[in-house]
């Protein structure tokens, strides 16, 4: 005797800290899955980082409700899997119209305590490992219904004298669904009035249109390209575009980028970029961290060759071997012991509770670059580290960050922070404190120059480190004095015995 289908859906948790949407980037499961308990099911991108959502559930892939690249509300369902063991639910329209496999809602459809998107104590719900509960409740954003057709309305014969119809319309025959990795209409009709309710150049009526046939893999290879896949006329069977038919419109320009529409004021020599993800959340951490925190910079040219002689002997020795020993390795290390010198360096500004926060520990952020954006990761407890582990940990870090594979835990309770304009060749600059923290410290590039050193103008290693702090913690001579010290420890390493 076969059981019925027990259809459960799950709903997008919060895998960061408050954060109140993602954006699906690719799914790495397919209708008609079997997928296991914590098996990876899609790769959001929210604003700081990407990360891979673990199923909470095992049982078959019945429906995908969300396409690769939709921007998805915390707590939105976005896929719906059957842990009854029956069979799955078909796709077509009698579907949607059987109710013997009802989809689980309210209290039904959440998982159980302590899974990803379940209840927890205290009414709170479960967000990702590694992050505590939340204690706001997620609810649902409101469907988006198709208004009905008004009584005795009388349209022309034609398909360009009827109203377009929304892809997100609740009804069965009009809503796209999948199949074999492409997404189609489920009648011909609507086919066919989507794709002639067209203004005059050409172009579909707004979100009448429906979405161009293509595999999620050539979606994604197109998205990356920056192609609108509307602009394309596939040359597959059916109508489908190919990677070849991306190709073939990035080599002759005749699509525009899917993320920058074109200013119609401007002509071609604007563009205009949406702001979201990793960029938005760092634009809107810098205004509001300029803004708040009076900003001190100071700046420090350092003769560092006896550095650089001891990196070049470090690096041979077997304790460090297989971990990079690079500049960077001696400036986190400096700073590490002149906060250990300097504790108020290392602290935070509580405004609501009218007091400086001293941390007894350093979790160490390094900016990297990312192709998302802009990322600060930091090393936990770096202070109690030693010089072979904090190599070690500044790779790991750096590999991650450039992978996109930062998990957001990592971005998470940083102290204090350094970033390398060096490695872009870059001197100094006058580095923002990350909101939170009251100090930031930019190391810039190492270059040979003139130096007066023992009375002679000779060529000599050199470097320059600029500190911002805020004023309302460390005032002028701590700040000095903290620039000075790391100073002293990157010219002359052997001064770091008397820390």
């Amino acid at each position: 005797m076969t059981s019925s289908a027990t259809l459960r859906q799950f709903k997008l948790p919060d895998v960061g800290e408050g954060l109140t949407e993602g954006e699906i980037l690719q799914w790495l499961v397919a209708v008609g899955d079997t997928v296991t308990v914590n098996q990876p099911l899609c790769e959001v991108e929210t604003a700081k980082a990407a990360v891979e959502l673990p199923s909470p559930y095992a049982g078959t892939v019945t429906e995908l409700l969300f396409e690769a690249g939709t921007m998805v509300d915390v707590g939105t369902p976005i896929i719906t899997i059957d842990t009854g063991g029956g069979p799955a639910a078909p796709a077509g329209p009698a579907a949607s119209a059987a109710p013997a496999a009802p989809v689980a809602s309210g209290e039904e459809a959440e998982p159980e305590a302590g899974l990803i998107g379940g209840p927890a104590p205290g009414g709170r719900t479960s967000v990702l490992v590694g992050y505590g509960p939340r204690t706001t409740e997620a609810r649902r954003r409101p469907r988006r219904t198709q208004p009905a057709e008004p009584a005795g309305a009388d349209y022309g014969p034609g398909p360009g004298d009827r109203p377009p119809l929304l892809a997100t319309a609740p009804d069965a025959g009009t809503k796209p669904m999948r199949h074999g990795g492409l997404e189609v209409g489920r009648q011909a009709e609507a086919h066919a009035l989507q794709g002639e309710a067209a203004t005059a150049d050409g172009a579909p009526h707004g979100r009448g249109r429906l979405r161009p046939l293509a595999k999620p893999p050539v979606r994604k290879y197109a998205k990356d390209l920056g192609v609108d896949l509307t602009t394309i006329t596939g040359s597959g069977a059916g109508g489908v575009i190919t990677r070849a038919d991306v190709d073939a419109a990035v080599s002759g320009a005749t699509a525009r980028p899917a993320e920058m529409a074109i200013s119609a004021g401007g002509g071609e020599r604007e563009q205009r970029i949406p702001i979201k993800g990793v960029r938005k959340h760092t634009a809107a951490a810098m205004v509001a961290s300029a803004f708040t925190a009076p900003h001190v910079t100071e700046f420090l040219t350092v003769d560092v060759t006896r550095m650089m002689k001891l990196r070049t002997r470090l690096a041979a020795r077997p304790e460090l071997a297989g971990v990079k020993v690079s500049p960077l390795l001696f400036v986190a290390k400096a700073l590490l012991l002149a906060a250990r010198r300097h504790p108020m360096v290392n602290s935070s500004w509580d405004e609501a509770a009218q007091e400086i926060v001293v941390k007894d520990y350093v979790n160490l952020g390094i900016a990297a670059a990312t192709p998302r954006g802009l990322v600060v990761p930091n090393i936990k407890d770096a202070g109690r580290l030693s010089l072979a582990e904090l190599a070690e940990a500044l790779g790991r870090l750096t590999e991650t960050a450039r992978a996109g594979k930062t998990a957001p835990e990592d971005m998470s309770g940083g102290t204090i922070t350094i970033t390398n304009v060096g490695v872009f060749g870059v001197d100094t600059g006058t580095p923002i404190l990350n909101p939170g923290e009251s100090a930031i410290l930019a190391f810039g590039a190492v270059r040979e120059m003139p130096w007066v050193h023992r009375g002679k103008v000779v060529p000599r290693q050199v470097t320059q480190l600029a500190l911002s702090f805020d004023h309302r913690i460390i005032d002028g001579e701590l700040g000095s004095r903290f620039l000075a010290d790391v100073g002293a420890m990157l010219h002359d390493p052997g001064a770091a015995l008397a820390f």
